[in-house]
């Protein structure tokens, strides 16, 4: 695990509780994600957003950047559902493809408290209340369900609900909403590995570190069909569908101007259906693991 210095870390927790309390008393936000109303760009002038690099927008995301939400590990080429999404949200803002750059962003790093290097971050990284309060959100792109993947004839993937995962050793990548699945909905007897990586985690899995590993359900099809042949989709948390469902979001700065026409341009690919046929491209077996209930 990586090592944090003492005083920077320090130094960290109090901007994060300065800007806490400076978010408390900040009128309440009124974009779908949660960014701030105030300042905002209220145009939208395609191609001409108040952006990081004038007439540019850097888009976010970390390194490796992996399947299927990427492909071949470069966000560039417009493959995988993450970088076909951030391409269509570039066109809608009136940016051809020549005029993104990407910038690689540690996961953690993107929804950290403090200024941003990019336009917006894409990396599956999911709206909390939480989160909220250091970085603004676009409107949600993909509705996120949880997965258990296991080793084949191992006594984790004979489970068949949430009760039988809670005498298995467990693991997930630090920060992450499936860290929270097991904390909060699985509750296990034996605290959760928890992995700076995805890669890390899926290391444990294969050297029998632990039983089980909680990923988003298409990164779960990908690993058990190209990574881990001898793993399996155990199954998916429900997704009840309503006001709290899981979604990812685009991360913007919390002071961005442009997070309204960002969101806007999020919602006017849901309505054409623009995301719901990027999602049958890209993540179409996401649809067959049996339900843990």
């Amino acid at each position: 695990m990586r090592l944090v210095n003492r005083p920077t870390r320090l130094a960290a927790w109090a901007a994060a509780a300065l800007l806490v309390t400076a978010v408390g008393c900040a009128p309440q936000d009124e974009s779908p994600g949660g960014g701030s109303a105030a300042g905002q760009d209220k145009s939208c002038d395609r191609g001409k957003l108040t952006t990081v690099a004038a007439g540019k927008l850097t888009v976010g995301t970390d390194k490796p950047a992996y399947a299927p939400w990427f492909a071949d590990d470069d966000p560039a080429n417009g493959k995988g559902f993450e970088s076909a999404v951030a391409f269509a949200v570039a066109k809608r803002l009136g940016y051809g493809k020549d005029a993104v750059r990407w910038r690689t962003v540690p996961f953690n790093n993107a929804f950290a408290p403090g200024a941003k290097t990019f336009d917006f971050d894409i990396n599956q990284i999911s709206i909390s209340a939480s989160r909220k309060q250091a970085v603004a959100f676009s409107s949600g792109y993909y509705d996120v369900r949880q997965a258990v993947v296991a080793l084949k004839g191992s006594k984790a993937a004979k489970a068949k609900s949430v009760a039988d995962l809670k005498g298995v050793k467990l693991g997930a990548q630090v920060g992450t909403t499936s860290l929270d699945v097991i904390n909060d909905t699985i509750r296990p007897g034996t605290s959760a590995a928890v992995f700076q990586k995805n890669d890390l985690a899926k290391s444990a899995l294969k050297n029998g570190q632990i039983d089980a590993l909680v990923v988003d359900l298409p990164t779960a099809f990908y690993i058990t069909s190209a990574e881990i042949k001898d793993a399996e989709v155990v199954g998916q948390f429900r997704s009840d569908g309503g006001a709290a469902k899981e979604q990812f979001g685009l991360v913007l700065d919390k002071e961005s101007r442009i997070t309204g026409c960002v969101s806007a341009a999020v919602d006017a690919l849901r309505k054409d259906g623009t995301l719901a046929a990027l999602e049958k491209k890209w993540l179409t077996d996401a649809v067959s693991a049996p339900v843990l209930k």
